[in-house]
């Protein structure tokens, strides 16, 4: 006989979540340290000298006025303009419009701790593939020189900064705004998250105050802006740039490589898989869990895009062909990620939904005295948190293709010997420009293979922190859970 269901504690009841992050110091380093190290990216991974910048190869005689010049510094004036401000701002309203106003799907989200459930508007598939279309009629007419294309990489830094102030500008306003719910029970269901109301103003600001908040826009209606920015400008951003990218190889070198046409690909299958199932964001940590501040403000719509799409930008400066070969190895890669992401994902979201489902309702499971049902057979059986790997797996069909990545960029009048190499890139357009390995090779991993470390580390940081809540939430019990599925992300290993 299942256990009855306890009732839960209120939110005035609520117990101190401590801090995460290392508290107020890490919301710091986060809020203000990334931004610069998303610069530091763009900057020493460039089109001007190389990848990486040539006198970052040699510290020991690095001159300041020297790398300025490899890195293309043309002072602060130059991280923002008009031009890039309007266009950002635009795309946002373009993408606000078509959530607006094309046909979507309204379901309801998980309850809410303080009773209630939230309505959400859904229809980012129909908003993607609507702009990839509009997209793809532009680059039909214009070609790779579309203005659009041309604009997004002539205007790379600005249009980064313009998002990292629409970043601060929003967790401000959120923050801000949620001094206004009601807590702990809100007429319009309006609610703190539990881990981000602790009395510090700047921890406060970039964890998240409120759980949900919510704006309502003339023109547009209502809208959810946590929902909104998890699939919305930065996730679409993301493919946009990716396809910015191709345009520039093409522009650059008068082709197309395998490489970043198989990385643009495999992306884009990841985010519009991400739009097709939509609604499942409802039972992600974030949505439930979180609160709403610089934290998923940034990683929505500034770490994505600008740290997710660095594969495509160094294949646009300097291609490389994988081959037949080397095409299926890494498909083979993505095709085995991809697999163990959506499988894993399916049989969680129908097990919450619904567990009659004949997919899923073999499974066995242990009940809770919160009233929650783990599962302890199927995917969730193998791994208390086994989604990550398909994750992580994907995270390398990203990164192959960018293989030995590293290059330098030299001038035919200084270096003429160096230009009959056979391995020597030459940029049409530009008078004299090529690329070619040299001292560099190796090097470029540690911007194009970034990714691949970086999302190993934070999956098993948003592991932590899901074993921390969930432990928080179901105490014994979760105990009892691990002991049933001892292994956190590959069994037998970890």
């Amino acid at each position: 006989m299942a256990p009855k269901r306890k009732p839960q504690p209120s939110p005035a009841a609520e117990q101190p979540h401590g801090y995460e992050f290392f508290g107020p110091p890490g919301a710091f380093l986060i809020s203000f340290g990334l931004p610069l190290f998303c610069y530091v990216l763009a900057f020493a991974c460039n089109d001007i000298s190389g990848c990486p910048a040539p006198s970052l190869l040699h510290p020991w005689s690095l001159s300041w006025d020297q790398l300025k010049e490899e890195v293309g510094w043309q002072g602060m004036s130059s991280l923002l303009n008009t031009k890039a401000v309007l266009a950002t701002f635009g795309y946002y309203l373009f993408n606000l419009a078509l959530y607006a106003f094309l046909p979507a799907d309204t379901p309801e989200g998980t309850e809410l701790r303080t009773g209630g459930k939230l309505k959400y508007r859904f229809n980012a598939l129909a908003s993607g593939v609507f702009t990839l279309t509009v997209l793809a009629a532009g680059t039909l007419v214009e070609g790779a020189e579309w203005p659009v294309w041309t604009f997004i990489t002539d205007n790379y830094i600005p249009i980064l900064t313009t998002n990292i102030l629409i970043v601060y500008v929003l967790a401000t306003y959120v923050y801000l705004a949620s001094f206004s719910v009601q807590h702990p029970k809100d007429p319009e269901n309006r609610e703190l998250a539990a881990g981000g109301h602790t009395g510090n103003v700047l921890y406060d600001w970039f964890i998240g105050r409120e759980l949900n908040p919510r704006i309502s826009l003339p023109i547009f209606g209502e809208v959810d802006i946590k929902a909104w920015c998890e699939l919305r400008p930065g996730l679409l951003g993301w493919i946009v740039l990716d396809l910015a990218f191709v345009m520039q190889q093409y522009r650059n070198f008068g082709f197309v490589t395998d490489s970043i046409i198989f990385i643009t690909l495999a992306q884009g299958l990841y985010v519009f898989d991400s739009y097709y199932m939509e609604p499942a964001i409802l039972t992600t940590i974030d949505i439930i869990a979180d609160g709403f501040g610089v934290m998923l403000a940034f990683g929505d719509l500034v770490w994505v895009p600008f740290t997710y799409s660095i594969q495509a930008r160094y294949l646009a400066y300097y291609p490389y062909q994988l081959g037949w070969g080397g095409v299926a190895a890494v498909l083979a890669v993505q095709g085995t990620g991809y697999y163990i992401f959506r499988a894993v994902n399916n049989e969680k979201n129908r097990f919450r939904t619904d567990p009659n489902d004949p997919r899923i309702k073999h499974l066995k499971y242990m009940e809770t005295a919160a009233g929650s049902k783990l599962l302890i057979t199927g995917w969730w059986g193998r791994a208390r948190h086994i989604n990550y790997l398909g994750d992580w797996l994907m995270s390398w069909a990203y990164v192959l293709p960018t293989a030995m990545a590293g290059f330098v960029i030299k001038n035919v009048a200084e270096h003429p010997l160096k230009a009959a190499r056979s391995d020597a890139l030459f940029y049409r357009g530009t008078y004299g420009k090529y690329a070619v390995p040299d001292g560099a090779q190796g090097w470029g991993m540690l911007f194009t293979y970034f990714f691949m470390l970086y999302f190993a580390v934070l999956l098993i940081h948003r592991e932590r922190r899901d074993e921390e809540k969930c432990r928080r939430k179901y105490g014994k019990d979760w105990d009892k859970y691990c002991e049933l599925v001892p292994w956190r992300i590959v069994p037998y290993i970890y």
